[in-house]
């Protein structure tokens, strides 16, 4: 099998730089904020935002070769590596964390995996905790028949894709070109934060007048190192203004209590705008909470970057 080189990427016609809407709101209006949605929702059908941006490094660098990866039972990165196998004819195999989903039916999210053409293969949850030991990668592969496969991390968090997320902080590096008005600069973008890769790369890209400004999604304070490992890996050390607010997680990934749930549909009937609640969501609830606090100086610009839409 060929290699899908960066022309078979183009071929997909990914929408780049993808676009940027401004929002009139006035939970950010009466504190002289200006917010800007960077629709990076909008760049694939498929490979919906960081996802492109991350994998597609990824794919070029597989050179035809299986693509192994890893993820839990809603990971929006298995989906979005199985359907770059299927458009692009890659084999790929997903390992998913919990043993025990192999005895029940598919939930849609990995339901839509196989449809795509992905094997998956469960694994219990001690096993998926080492699946970075080299011991324990090497079974992993032996048992998927996949030893000679290109391994992607889970989320795709790698040198390579913090190096592609690197191309989002440089398309909002010194304005944003919006559709109701031109050479709007922007001084934080936000983001909300799974692994890390894609807040690591976004701050290589920015200007040294702006910050990025990230939501973790999972509870556990750990993320900072993470993002610091792997700018060391990507970049040869720190990069950008950053930083990170712990205080939305709402419990952890994949939780969405009423309070959130209301937020996003309140959010989505104002501005008509799909609002992805496992990350999204708690990116605009935290960005409402800090314009509250006074976190953005009065004639601030503040860009969400919309990383993912609702699923199904």
């Amino acid at each position: 099998m060929t290699s899908p080189d960066p022309a078979d990427l183009a071929a997909l016609r990914p929408q780049l730089p993808s676009p940027v809407q401004e929002i009139a709101d006035g939970r950010f209006g009466r504190h002289g904020i200006r917010l800007l949605l960077k629709r990076d929702d909008l760049i694939h059908p498929d490979l919906i935002g960081n996802k492109w941006r991350k994998l597609a490094p990824n794919l070029a660098a597989a050179a035809g070769r299986t693509v192994v990866t890893f993820g839990g039972a809603y990971s929006n990165h298995l989906r979005a590596t199985a359907a770059a196998g299927r458009l692009l004819g890659l084999p790929t195999v997903g390992v998913v964390r919990g043993q025990e989903l192999s005895a029940r039916p598919l939930n849609p999210s990995l339901a839509r995996c196989a449809a795509d053409g992905m094997r998956l293969h469960f694994v219990d949850r001690s096993t998926y905790r080492r699946k970075s030991e080299p011991e324990t990668l090497a079974g992993i592969l032996r048992t998927v028949d996949a030893v000679d496969a290109y391994v992607v991390p889970e989320g795709g968090s790698n040198s390579l894709a913090v190096r592609g997320c690197r191309a989002l902080g440089e398309e909002l590096r010194a304005r944003a070109d919006v559709d109701v008005d031109a050479d709007v600069p922007v001084d934080v973008v936000a983001l909300a934060c799974g692994t890390g890769g894609t807040l690591a790369g976004l701050a290589a890209g920015l200007g040294p007048d702006q910050r990025a400004l990230g939501i973790p999604v999972l509870k556990g304070g750990f993320l900072a190192a993470d993002i610091e490992r792997l700018q060391e890996r990507a970049f040869g050390g720190r990069r950008g203004d950053w930083s990170l607010d712990d205080r939305f997680h709402f419990g952890g990934y994949a939780r969405v209590p009423a309070e959130l749930d209301a937020f996003a549909g309140d959010f989505e009937q104002r501005h008509g705008v799909p609002v992805e609640r496992l990350y999204v969501a708690k990116l605009l609830y935290g960005l409402v909470a800090l314009a509250d606090e006074g976190a953005f100086p009065r004639g601030s610009t503040v860009a969400a970057v919309i990383t993912g839409r609702p699923f199904p």
